[in-house]
């Protein structure tokens, strides 16, 4: 039986949710998708400069599982940044059972 998922904090909602290289138009780009959830680790821990565990009390969620999503979140802004696309923030989705 999987575990089912614990509720997380997000204290943030950004004011934009896209980001792209200038001169290039939307419809050219790929796209990477930033979840809420990987927007608000990388917040807490880059640009308020919080440790880990603090950062992973703020969200609700333990330091492994912060971690994770920081980890990814990364990967897809250099993912971004490095192949020149475009960055989509937007919320999860739940999954059904």
């Amino acid at each position: 039986m999987v575990r089912p998922r614990i509720p997380r904090r997000i204290n943030f909602e950004p004011n934009a949710t896209y980001f792209k290289p200038a001169g290039i138009p939307l419809r050219e780009l790929e796209e990477v998708v930033l979840s809420f959830e990987e927007a608000e680790s990388i917040r807490l821990k880059d640009y308020q400069s919080l440790d880990q565990i603090i950062a992973a009390k703020k969200m609700n969620i333990s330091q492994p599982t912060f971690y994770r999503i920081l980890i990814t979140a990364r990967k897809k802004i250099a993912e971004a940044l490095i192949n020149g696309k475009a960055i989509k923030i937007q919320k999860t989705s739940k999954k059904n059972p």
